[in-house]
């Protein structure tokens, strides 16, 4: 079975037939003709691995890679892919973003080698990276709070993030059982609960951490669930500590 996803971004039709000759057999390719198609599919599912044409019609592939970093539509590595391109042009893409570089025409030996490097690279190593991305995000949005004063009380923004709390703590309960159990499709839905309060809330980090644990429940990738989870607690008892040790719910924003 093959249980790594790559999406490759590729308007050439004899470039796709070649990928997929070289790819097909041990990684699952799906392939997208331009870079509005690209966003679309991670819109919808998740890859392991992107491999992003720079020359491409209708969207290139640095305004490409723009909107997907901009949407936070994947953690997954982006390799940018283009011909004739030298040292100078790696390190640009670099710099722009992507994760790695790879010249045109491709040399399959040395292609599979870099594509095998970061799609069978340790597991932990993947989720310390999810982990460590979710440092660029605040805690907890104070505009938010300041936007939800203008129309209510303190004392009724205290109840509404209680309530939060509760539930919260009551949803991870469950998702807890539920990964015990096995009855890992069950678990999308209380994902959906959680992203969705913790975004009207303000709770960015935990908002962006059940967004990635409920698109990997969604795309049916259940091996790091519980894993997932433990992430997605502990930005959660950091989001009440954070709230709590500030007195932020009894002083606001300010």
């Amino acid at each position: 079975m093959k249980h790594k996803k790559v999406l490759i971004v590729e308007d050439n039709a004899l470039n796709r037939k070649l990928f997929e000759h070289i790819m097909g057999q041990e990684y699952d390719v799906q392939f997208a003709k331009n870079g509005l198609e690209a966003i679309e599919s991670l819109r919808n599912n998740h890859f392991d691995l992107i491999l992003l044409d720079i020359q491409m019609p209708i969207m290139d592939g640095i305004s490409t890679l723009s909107i997907i970093k901009s949407e936070q539509l994947t953690t997954s590595p982006i390799i940018a892919t283009s011909a004739f391109a030298n040292q100078a042009d790696k390190d640009y893409f670099t710099s722009t973003g992507f994760s790695d570089f790879i010249a045109k025409p491709i040399k399959p030996r040395s292609f599979l080698e870099v594509i095998s490097n970061y799609l069978n690279r340790d597991d932990t190593n993947s989720r310390d990276r999810v982990a460590k991305e979710l440092d660029q995000y605040e805690i907890l949005d104070l505009k938010v709070i300041d936007q939800l004063l203008k129309y209510n009380s303190i004392e009724n923004i205290q109840l509404v993030y209680n309530e939060f709390f509760e539930e919260t703590n009551s949803l991870l309960e469950e998702i807890e059982i539920l990964i015990k159990n096995e009855d890992f499709p069950l678990i999308g839905d209380k994902l959906h609960i959680i992203k969705g309060n913790s975004g009207t809330l303000g709770a960015k980090k935990i908002f962006n951490c059940s967004k990635q644990f409920e698109n990997d429940i969604k795309n049916s990738i259940f091996d790091h669930a519980l894993e997932d989870y433990h992430l997605l607690k502990e930005q959660f008892e950091s989001f009440k500590l954070h709230v709590n040790n500030h007195n932020i719910l009894t002083h606001g924003g300010k």
